[in-house]
């Protein structure tokens, strides 16, 4: 067997190429070379034998009796010294020497045959990794740029993992050579392979963790109905089980929390709130708000999805979480939107019926202005992105009037790790929840009222009529006597 197959078969054992694969590049290989030879390769024909220890090109050419394109034609007698029975109009294939193309014909070859081996590794990983997406891969540390991680997974540097900072837990950090696990969020071809883009954020990541670590998630019989995330501050799980012998969420803690520990130290301290699932949409809301303890839950309206759960006083802190983390992952689990509000909020309400209920959810809408105008930080706004919000603290925008300078200036635009998107997203929140006042337009709009009071008094002064008491005549203030009838008459104050 000839080098060539020694070469061809090390190829498909080690590089994982398959043989047809490898037939197409050597193909498109000669096939490039004899073009930069002959300006062509539309009559190029290459074979290989059956066990593939040799290939060799050809040159089909149709007889013809006066040649006017040597490349494409060939004289009858010239035809005639390859094939004895050959008539004009037929075709021939004449075998070409490879080592008689100029030497930029091979080279266009040579590297026509490297691309050809570069795009057929690189198809078959995207075909091998597509499927993936969703999965939990392992790899390395290998540098960083603008914030942004590049991971080694393996396989000769042909794939490489691609960490944004989008993707990142604020919590953690990494030095070279340090272990990274990671779920495949999408897939990316490149010049030299194919990228993976990686995610520590995704909440995949927390249930493929927790199927790790929990035999009854593995085999099916407790099962995670839904799983939302803060990366690197909380998280939220809903799990179930078919087996009333069973409990779920005992389950996933373990004895005295050892089970969910492992997870929280795999997510380095982010705290993890494992509850119970239930059909019920109320149960299901107050579940979803612990670890804060709900006194009831009031479905406002069931198409919109819109519930009141109310706390004790003592409790609204906690039901709302940290900068509203808590009742936000609440909301996004259960797929309602839930507002907590205390029982002296609710006091004296009735919710036995529709209307009381509308009247609850009316309660809740109140603007509240007063607490619009305290918040002053990015991180008070409510729903905001606490990734994108320890970003702009860490570059010194903290405060609202500082992030809409920077937003106005451009220089928003250099801090990595932000997008446009998540700039957009602070300035709605901040045009929905902050309410700003001039400093001066409360006096000035005192003062307008005091003359407009004043304005009114005297209009309303002049405008009053006085009639004559004997006679009922119209009279004015200036008159001691009446025109009609003469009686005399003063005007006097009342006395106080």
């Amino acid at each position: 067997m000839s080098e060539m197959a020694d070469a061809i078969h090390a190829l498909i054992a080690e590089k994982g190429y398959t043989e047809e694969s490898v037939k197409r590049t050597i193909e498109n290989a000669l096939k490039s070379a004899y073009k930069r030879t002959y300006g062509t390769s539309d009559n190029a024909i290459v074979k290989f034998s059956d066990d593939m220890s040799d290939v060799k090109i050809y040159s089909r050419k149709t007889v013809v009796d006066g040649v006017y394109d040597p490349v494409m034609e060939i004289e009858l007698e010239e035809a005639k010294e390859y094939a004895s029975d050959i008539a004009l109009g037929d075709e021939i294939d004449i075998e070409e020497n490879p080592k008689a193309f100029d030497r930029s014909a091979v080279s266009t070859g040579k590297q026509a045959a490297h691309q050809g081996l570069n795009e057929t590794i690189r198809d078959s990983l995207y075909n091998q990794y597509r499927d993936k997406i969703g999965e939990m891969i392992n790899g390395y540390y290998q540098r960083e740029r603008n914030g942004n991680i590049y991971v080694d997974l393996g396989n000769s540097g042909r794939i490489e993992g691609y960490l944004p900072v989008k993707n990142q837990s604020p919590r953690e950090t990494y030095e070279q050579g340090d272990k990274i696990k990671a779920i495949i969020s999408d897939i990316k071809t490149t010049s030299s392979g194919i990228q993976i883009v990686l995610s520590r954020s995704d909440p995949r990541l927390v249930q493929i963790t927790m199927e790790m670590e929990i035999p009854e998630i593995a085999d099916g019989t407790v099962k995670i109905e839904k799983c939302v995330r803060e990366a690197g501050y909380r998280t939220k799980m809903a799990v179930s089980t078919s087996r009333e012998e069973i409990d779920p969420v005992g389950a996933c803690v373990g004895t005295k929390g050892v089970r969910i520990q492992n997870v929280i130290r795999e997510l380095l301290g982010e705290k993890i709130d494992v509850l119970r699932y239930d059909a019920d949409p109320a149960i299901f809301i107050q579940n979803a708000l612990s670890p804060a303890q709900v006194s009831r839950v009031i479905i406002l309206d069931a198409d919109k999805r819109e519930a009141l759960a109310i706390v004790e006083d003592s409790q609204f802190s906690l039901a709302i979480g940290k900068q509203g983390q808590n009742v936000r992952l609440a909301n996004r689990l259960c797929d309602w939107n839930i507002n907590v509000k205390t029982e002296e909020q609710c006091e004296g309400m009735d919710f036995s019926d529709k209307a009381t209920s509308l009247a609850a959810k009316n309660l809740f809408r109140d603007d509240e202005p007063i607490e619009k105008e305290e918040i002053t930080a990015v991180a008070e706004l409510p729903g905001v992105d606490m990734r994108v919000s320890e970003i702009l603290k860490e570059n010194g925008i903290e405060d609202i009037v500082q992030f809409m300078e920077a937003n106005e200036s451009g220089q928003l635009d250099n801090i990595g790790g932000i997008s446009k998107e998540d700039v957009n997203a602070i300035d709605t929140l901040i045009k929905e929840n902050v309410e700003f006042i001039e400093e001066g337009s409360e006096t000035e709009n005192e003062s307008d009222s005091d003359e407009n009071r004043e304005e009114s008094q005297e209009t309303a002064a002049d405008d009053e009529k006085y009639y004559c008491p004997e006679c009922g005549a119209e009279i004015t203030l200036d008159m001691t006597q009446c025109p009609k009838c003469g009686v005399e008459f003063e005007f006097t104050e009342d006395e106080e």
